[in-house]
């Protein structure tokens, strides 16, 4: 297809400094996967603390008001909250979908039922979108920078036409889904491309921005990028956000014309990754060391800071925590290079680096 030729000619030529980045992000991958094994409590808070802080920034970058609190309190209680307005609607909806995400993103597929799938679901309970949410646009729209205040401060780009964007959109899914199949390009690459060219066509009336993001997080974490729910992607977005709308239309002005470019927007997108990587890693050293621990791991960890040595029998018996756990967090303290081990068999000791 014509359409399909397009995506291939953006990807054509990549820069070096654009590779650099690739290259970096995956050294991270590796880097996290080879890591400690957090336990399941820690990644547990830490998805948690994403949720809330992903779904604060992705609907503040559109203009809600609710800070992390806000949003915090909104779910804490959401059995008997009363959602009376767009900013509280918009909020469930983007919580619960990103939820859904990170806790099924296995066995959810990427495709266009899927996409119309999750716009249904991140506006469900929005009152004002009732009768457009799951179907493509029907009249035109336009993209518009929002300020701190929620207020427009100018349009960005124009869209993809209505009557072209089921066209559009079934061109860029199955394009991407084959891309993606063969290894045809760096799935860094496919994804940048698939989500400067989604926002371009805005294929819905409205929640085109947040769906972005709710869809990064699932392709990513399909890719193998399996921080992403434990640092938010949407948070970074945000604290760079006129870096984010700039990179947009950059790279979305040259659509359509002889020479397609989207090396600005990879840019950004590869480099705000490239962060969030950077941090997931950082999870894993020593200066966070109180984000890994349980409650019970890190009182361990706490007296084995106010000794010079200790065994693990006596590490047990002075924080009353059993000896399988002391076992567990000291092996998981020697993978973190946090302590050393002195002496084998009943005479093992253990002290801090």
């Amino acid at each position: 297809m014509a359409k399909n030729k397009r995506f291939d000619q953006r990807l054509a030529y990549v820069p070096s400094d654009i590779w650099s980045k690739i290259i970096q992000i995956g050294e991270l991958k590796g880097q996290w996967i080879a890591g400690a094994q957090l336990s399941p409590q820690v990644l547990g808070r830490l998805k948690r603390s994403v949720l809330i802080t992903s779904t604060g920034a992705s609907t503040r970058i559109e203009g809600a008001r609710l800070s992390d609190e806000d949003v915090e309190k909104l779910m804490r209680g959401i059995g008997i909250q009363k959602f009376t307005n767009r900013d509280q609607q918009e909020v469930k909806g983007y919580f619960e979908l990103l939820e859904n995400v990170f806790n099924s993103w296995k066995s959810l597929k990427f495709s266009e039922n899927s996409i119309k799938h999750f716009h249904k679901e991140l506006l469900k309970y929005v009152e004002k979108d009732t009768l457009h949410r799951g179907d493509y646009k029907k009249t035109e729209n336009k993209v518009e920078m929002i300020d701190a205040t929620g207020k427009s401060v100018g349009v960005l780009f124009d869209t993809t036409p209505a009557y072209l964007t089921p066209k559009e959109m079934q061109e860029l899914v199955e394009w991407t889904q084959e891309a993606l199949v063969e290894k045809r390009y760096h799935p860094l690459l496919i994804v940048g491309n698939f989500l400067v060219e989604f926002l371009q066509i805005h294929p819905f009336q409205d929640g085109n921005g947040r769906l972005s993001r709710v869809l990064t997080n699932l392709l990513l974490l399909k890719e193998g990028y399996l921080y992403m729910p434990y640092i938010s992607h949407e948070k970074l977005v945000e604290d760079n956000k006129p870096d984010y709308y700039m990179a947009l239309r950059r790279s979305q002005k040259t659509f359509k014309t002889k020479h397609e470019n989207i090396i600005p927007w990879l840019d950004f997108f590869l480099a705000i990754f490239l962060e969030q990587s950077q941090m997931a890693v950082e999870l894993l050293s020593k200066e966070n060391i109180e984000k890994l621990l349980s409650k019970k791991q890190l009182s361990v960890w706490q007296y084995l800071q106010e000794v010079e040595e200790a065994t693990p029998g006596e590490i047990a018996k002075k924080t009353k925590v059993a000896r399988p756990t002391v076992n567990q967090v000291l092996n998981k303290l020697l993978r973190l290079k946090k302590v050393e081990r002195i002496g084998l068999g009943r005479s093992t000791r253990y002290r801090k680096l």
